[in-house]
């Protein structure tokens, strides 16, 4: 089993999209690297700092780091800064956040074969895991819960 924390918008879209791969065993969606003390949802939406951020553990004998990778940059814009969809602010700001060093060289390939395919840097910040809260239970599985919530990401996708 592994782990990786990806930051792409709205974490209730992320979570439904990553949640219909086999071999993706778990969801948790929650508030990364920002300050170490817990925030609430109202404390990220008031600029705490956080990213709105989805705990993706994994399979890896079933999905690959870099088949997760693949899939999250065809749902966000890279190179927008603090922005997906119509959600803006520094809680939307993309971020691929990791715990484990071994899995830095499948993320900086993936990275850079992003990069070149855009022609520009990357938006998306690229770094450690410093923290991660859990979101309020209400925000877990939220479009399943609320199938007609918004969601940044084209229904297409959410369907594969």
């Amino acid at each position: 089993m592994n782990t990786i924390y990806l930051a792409g918008g709205c974490f209730w879209g992320m979570q439904k999209f990553f949640d219909q791969f086999n071999g993706i065993v778990n969801t948790e969606v929650g508030y990364a690297n920002g300050p170490e003390t817990a925030p609430s949802y109202q404390d990220v939406c008031k600029n705490s700092g956080h990213a709105e951020t989805v705990r993706i553990d994994y399979d890896e004998d079933i999905i690959s780091l870099e088949q997760i990778l693949t899939y999250y940059f065809m749902v966000i814009d890279p190179l927008s800064v603090n922005q997906q969809g119509h959600d803006r602010g520094i809680q939307y700001r993309t971020g691929i956040y990791y715990t484990d060093q071994s899995q830095l060289s499948v993320i900086e390939a993936i990275y850079q074969k992003e990069e070149e395919k855009a022609g520009a840097k990357l938006a998306v910040e690229l770094k450690p895991l410093e923290n991660f809260f859990s979101a309020e239970e209400y925000h877990q599985k939220y479009l399943d819960k609320n199938p007609g919530g918004y969601c940044h990401i084209p229904d297409r996708y959410l369907n594969l």
